[in-house]
């Protein structure tokens, strides 16, 4: 019995795979060809060196097109036509793989990693054509997006609103900063919870803070019913001034973290000495009671 064709077309690609060094790759690169080579055959009518009637436009040639995939790079060697060109199906369908290595480069830069560092991993993966100054343009489009975060529009209502601060470093410029980044959590009328702002401030002020609330009111918040943060003066001021009719309450996370660790530090305290300082503190009350 006769062995089908292709069979002994894949047997002779095995043989040809197992001596590369990254078969995987090589696969990919052999099946890319032959995708290549069956959709040109199509678009011209008729085989490549063969005579046919219903041939619409001739081979031309081949033209070296770079992709780079997750496994690594290839090389195509993509067949030209005379009449109306033509483009691989999936060199146009690979942006969906070229932004998931977009998003890979962007989520290890968010996450500290430099630019140089991240050009070695790609070429450690067999990446050839990322370099530090193309890792910057990846990570250009995250300006744009967060722009686009800062700049949506907000309800007008959000019945209650979360709002906290802590402190992290920021590069500004050619300088990184220790600065306040303000963060807003709101639960809308659908009760949907959402991160309506991150913003950067110098110091955790109550000016910082009204600023903050006029830059949600800008975007179009109006009214909130409760306003939950831990105990700074400062926000609570704020509240006061810049959301006219809302109520605030501490919250009670921030609360029971503080009653903890002020137990805790008491705790470490050797009795001998908790009791001395209980002593002076009675004292300090009764002559300040004299006083």
């Amino acid at each position: 019995m006769a062995q089908p064709h292709y069979k002994g077309l894949f047997k002779k690609a095995l043989l040809q795979f197992v001596s590369e060094p990254d078969p995987v790759l090589a696969m990919l690169e052999w099946v890319a060809g032959q995708m290549m080579l069956i959709e040109a055959e199509a678009k011209v009518g008729a085989e490549k060196g063969r005579h046919a009637k219903d041939r619409r436009t001739y081979f031309s040639g081949k033209r070296v097109r770079r992709m780079d995939t997750r496994l690594g790079t290839i090389y195509l060697y993509v067949p030209k036509l005379r009449k109306g060109g033509y483009v691989p199906f999936f060199v146009t369908e690979r942006k969906r793989s070229e932004l998931a290595l977009a998003t890979l480069v962007q989520e290890a830069f968010v996450n500290g990693v430099s630019t140089r560092k991240i050009e070695r991993l790609a070429h450690a993966m067999g990446i050839e054509n990322i370099s530090a100054s193309q890792v910057s343009e990846f990570n250009k489009e995250l300006d744009s997006q967060v722009e686009d975060f800062k700049a949506r529009p907000l309800a007008e209502e959000y019945p209650f609103l979360w709002i906290d601060a802590h402190y992290d470093k920021v590069r500004i410029g050619d300088r990184v900063m220790t600065l306040a980044l303000m963060i807003a959590h709101g639960v809308s009328s659908s009760g949907t919870r959402e991160i309506l702002a991150v913003e950067p401030m110098y110091d955790e002020s109550e000016d910082s803070w009204r600023q903050f609330f006029r830059l949600l009111k800008k975007r179009g918040l109006k009214r909130v019913c409760l306003c939950i943060s831990d105990a700074h003066a400062g926000i609570q001021a704020a509240v006061k001034k810049e959301l006219l009719g809302s109520s605030w309450q501490r919250c009670k996370v921030h609360f029971m973290r503080t009653r903890f660790s002020s137990t805790a530090s008491r705790k470490s305290i050797p009795k001998r000495s908790r009791r001395r300082t209980c002593q002076s503190e009675r004292c300090g009350r009764s002559g300040a009671g004299a006083g």
